[in-house]
């Protein structure tokens, strides 16, 4: 997406970002991008997580059937 933006396109929208908000709350928003950043890394953090957990009780639930199975085909 920013591939094809280069530094001068970059540098163009800082100097950009700096007249239109000024020196003061350029920081503020860059923080606040900064912490939104970092929620959104870690929800899907959680939610990956969360993902891998119940495939993780569904192989397991898979494993004990097949066990029980087992156990009535020799009989």
């Amino acid at each position: 997406m920013f591939s094809n933006i280069g530094i001068p396109g970059l540098i163009i929208i800082l100097v950009l970002a700096l007249i239109i908000f000024g020196p003061k709350k350029l920081p503020e928003i860059g923080r606040a991008v900064g912490q939104t950043l970092n929620e959104f890394k870690k929800s899907a953090k959680e939610l990956t997580d969360d993902a891998v957990d119940e495939i993780d009780q569904v192989k397991k639930e898979v494993k004990e059937e097949k066990e029980i199975v087992k156990e009535i085909v020799k009989k």
